[in-house]
């Protein structure tokens, strides 16, 4: 039975595009078929790619990803959040390689996807399960959107003229109510993103929690919270006031009008991170945001220790 990776590539810059045949060819040497979505593979392909490299092509759509072994993504962030898109009805895990910025979702920079697709092709790799939640937005009875989010699923204000009043609930019981830009509540793996530039505090990937976290509240108590991953949420947009938008990953965006209300909840299925290192968490904070350690001396050993 032929190997095959699913490759899910950012096309917009012709570096990209040099990197992609690159890795057509690594795979092809371990003997592994590319899987390609076409309209990211046109310009791989029209560039001379020869016939033996060029990818199968496939439609781009929600478990475009089964039967392939790893889905390869060639790009920052938000290349990531597409490709779980397509990945996770089939629970194949994802494996990002960072061409982007900061691409904290991705597992390796560019200049070690030669030892990336060598783990692939040896198996030398973990599987990492992350949370995902489940929202569904409801008016008068009416279902008006179901969707998911790996980040974050974000209730913004959908004009600059008003602020959005919402109230908070959770676990049935009303929490606090406010004017605010937006809520989001995100997942420990959308810590890092979205919720971070509101004000939401770091999550390791490891610890299950929902998070909630206001957006320039104007309230008291209107701090992020992190609450139990089995708990229901539910954010009540105000009848009397302005209308706003549901903005799961920047992927699914859906109108509300005033009176929605907003369920969150833990996600039914989880998108899957291949893990080639097992290094700590800490140390892709501190690489990835450049973060001053100096002056750290660690654990004391048993030499310091002796008298």
């Amino acid at each position: 039975m032929t190997r095959e990776v699913l490759a899910v590539l950012h096309a917009g810059r012709p570096t990209n595009l040099r990197t992609a045949a690159d890795v057509a060819t690594q795979l092809a040497k371990h003997g592994i078929r590319l899987r390609a979505i076409e309209e990211e593979w046109a310009e791989v392909v029209a560039a001379d790619l020869p016939e033996h490299l060029r990818p199968r092509i496939v439609e781009g759509r929600p478990g475009c990803a089964e039967g392939a072994e790893v889905v390869l993504v060639l790009g920052g962030d938000g290349t990531v959040l597409r490709a779980a898109e397509l990945a996770r009805p089939t629970g194949v895990p994802l494996l990002g390689i960072n061409l982007g910025h900061y691409g904290f979702l991705a597992e390796a920079e560019e200049e070690f996807i030669a030892g990336a697709i060598d783990a692939i092709a040896c198996g030398h790799y973990a599987v990492e399960e992350r949370m995902t939640i489940d929202a569904v937005a409801r008016r008068n009875g009416d279902v008006l959107a179901r969707t998911w989010a790996l980040n974050e699923a974000a209730i913004e204000k959908s004009t600059r003229e008003r602020i959005l009043e919402v109230v908070l609930e959770v676990d049935g019981r009303p929490v606090s109510a406010f004017g605010c830009d937006g809520v989001l509540c995100a997942t420990p793996t959308g810590s890092t993103a979205y919720a971070f530039s509101a004000g939401g505090p770091l999550v390791w990937p490891q610890v299950e929690a929902l998070l909630l976290v206001p957006s320039n509240a104007h309230a008291l108590f209107a701090r992020p919270m992190v609450i139990s991953p089995d708990s229901h949420v539910a954010v009540e947009v105000a009848p009397s006031g302005p209308s706003a938008v549901l903005d799961c990953d920047g992927r699914r965006t859906f109108p509300l009008p005033a009176g929605t209300r907003i369920e969150v909840t833990r996600g039914v299925r989880s998108v899957h991170m291949v893990r080639l290192d097992g290094r700590p968490f800490a140390d892709r904070l501190v690489r990835k945001f450049d973060l001053p350690v100096r002056g750290w001396r660690g654990a004391p050993t048993a030499a310091d220790e002796a008298p």
